[in-house]
């Protein structure tokens, strides 16, 4: 096994990430297999528990993991299917250590971080390196791990001495370190040219590989890695293919995203992809309109007008509505409205988790009559309670207690929009997370009503996908189908919701807000091979490649 650890300097967020997804596209596309690990020196044990605010979106593995969401970024970009053991953190390494030290596994000896921290980490890597990601079996053959946070963190210490010791393990033929920094190159100090990239700005994020392999970068990695001889010359016939075709869109889509987190868009990092796969393989340049829930509703009307006018300019002007997941009752009256709007308006209309909730709460109030029909996440004693806590689901633990991971759906209407979609599956694998479900006990009056459950659970009694008969396409579904999206692959909800929006010939209403593009770029710096100084960083925004959006500052992580 080889491997090839990045790390950052001067401050987080530079872009580690692209270039340890990048590395990886560079080594598969030289004939390797490749997997990936990420490092979070953190003290929680997984990333279930912190607000989008603070971490940006959690991302869920097949195995119900919920993980940093750079394990997002590897997926999409190596096409692999990763695990939770793939991300490590400070909390998982202290909690096996401690329980080790409790079952007595280390026969009375004190326990420290050197060398039982530090073996720990070192033995997680070499276990989770083994497994394979890719379908194939055996290991992979380069394990690609990005150490997150900055070299000096207190909380990385550990780790950072842990993969020292690591290197000298393996041996300088089977590891390579990439060093992300701002730091310019010196070169008084006689830094050896071949081993500094420089990644300069570029209309999106597909052309990072491509500039490593411009630049030779796979040749230095080959070497440090002794390599050279079985490696091939980078094909990225595919690659180029793709990123040469969005360059040249002209037709867009504009598709309004109604959430209650639009300030920070890497909370809805991989909806973001999945609607730019999508609108890649319409062959449509992706607009993407931010839509706080809130100033949807009549209290923004009364607080702020302008702010309500431009959120309802916005929403008129779509030719799609995409209600994402996510928790709590603040800006849900508002998602209910954008609802509301799609289905009688005939929007092209997509919500994800609570989205497909909130669509039924919808349908409840406005065609069934029940005005007090709601969740009993937001009113716990409601009277008509259309969505419910889920048995199985813990009140009082919150970490790992939710359905979480890859579930099956069982298609109940064979002609539907979604099976169609899906090639005509009789069921679909995705997945979920969530504590919340449709009432089973009130389906009848839905489907009386003419709303579909075209989608269920093994049981028959757990709502997986809803759809609007005769509707151009009304569609929520309770899982995540953004998770398992992938450039060239993209989601089939996602490609039908875009499909729809693109057959919109709506007028687009001029709004107070404006619409400016982003783009992102790598910006002044270098990437360094062998801990020399450089920089192969991000925007300070993290602006999406290839997307517009609203002028309001919001931003996505530039990659797939």
């Amino acid at each position: 096994m080889k491997y090839v650890l990045v790390t950052g300097g001067v401050v987080s967020g530079l872009g580690k990430g692209v270039t340890a997804s990048s590395v990886g596209v560079l080594l598969k596309a030289c004939g390797f297999r490749v997997t990936s690990i990420k490092i979070d020196p953190y003290l929680n044990t997984d990333a279930g528990t912190m607000s989008p605010f603070e971490h940006g979106e959690v991302f869920v593995l097949d195995d119900g993991g919920e993980v940093d969401l750079d394990l997002g970024n590897y997926e999409r970009f190596l096409d692999i299917k990763l695990t939770r053991d793939n991300n490590i953190t400070t909390g998982k390494i202290y909690q096996s250590v401690i329980e080790k030290e409790r079952r007595g596994d280390y026969l009375g000896k004190t326990v420290q971080v050197v060398p039982h921290i530090t073996d720990a980490i070192q033995a997680w890597i070499e276990r989770v390196a083994q497994i394979p990601v890719d379908g194939k079996d055996g290991p992979a053959d380069v394990c690609v791990i990005e150490l997150g946070g900055t070299i000096g963190d207190i909380e990385s210490m550990p780790f950072i001495e842990a993969l020292g010791q690591f290197s000298y393990r393996v041996g300088s033929g089977n590891f390579c370190l990439i060093h992300v920094s701002l730091v310019p190159v010196l070169s008084v100090v006689g830094e050896p040219l071949s081993n500094i990239v420089n990644l300069h700005d570029v209309p999106n994020i597909w052309h990072i590989p491509l500039l490593l392999r411009d630049q030779k970068a796979h040749e230095a990695i080959l070497k440090a890695l002794n390599l050279q001889g079985v490696a091939t010359e980078p094909n990225f016939k595919e690659w180029i293919s793709r990123t040469k075709v969005h360059d040249k869109f002209h037709e867009s889509v504009r598709i309004a995203m109604v959430g209650k987190y639009t300030g920070l868009s890497d909370a809805y990092l991989s909806v973001l992809k999945a609607l730019l796969h999508a609108s890649v393989a319409h062959n449509h340049k992706l607009i993407v309109d931010w839509v706080p829930a809130e100033d949807l509703e009549d209290g923004t009307f009364k607080e702020n007008p302008d702010a309500h006018e431009a959120a309802w300019g916005l929403l008129k002007g779509a030719n799609g509505i995409l209600v994402p997941g996510g928790f709590g009752d603040r800006g849900v009256q508002g998602k209910i409205l954008a609802a509301k709007f799609a289905r009688e308006n005939n929007v092209p209309f997509l919500g994800i988790c609570l989205g497909m909730q909130i669509a039924v709460i919808e349908f409840a109030r406005s065609i069934l009559g029940l005005l007090d029909a709601n969740s009993t996440e937001f009113d716990p004693e409601a009277k008509t309670p259309c969505v419910l806590f889920m048995p199985e689901g813990s009140k009082t633990h919150m970490g790992g207690t939710m359905r979480l991971g890859s579930r099956r759906t069982y298609f109940q209407v064979a002609d539907c929009k979604s099976a169609k979609l899906y090639g005509n599956a009789s069921f679909v694998d995705e997945r979920h997370r969530h504590r919340y479900e449709v009432n089973p006990d009130m389906i009848s009056q839905f489907e009386s009503a003419g709303l579909s459950f075209v989608g269920k659970d093994e049981t028959g009694r757990r709502m997986e996908i809803i759809e609007l008969p005769g509707h151009p396409f009304f569609v929520g579904a309770q899982f995540h189908p953004e998770f398992k999206s992938r450039p060239g692959k993209p989601s089939p909800l996602f490609s039908g919701l875009i499909s729809a929006a693109c057959k919109m010939s709506r007028t687009v209403l001029p709004t107070s807000n404006g619409h400016a593009k982003l783009t992102n770029g790598i910006h002044n710096g270098h990437l360094s091979v062998n801990a020399h100084n450089g920089n192969g960083s991000k925007s300070p925004n993290g602006s999406i490649n290839g997307v517009h959006t609203n002028g309001n500052g919001l931003h996505a992580d530039g990659s797939f």
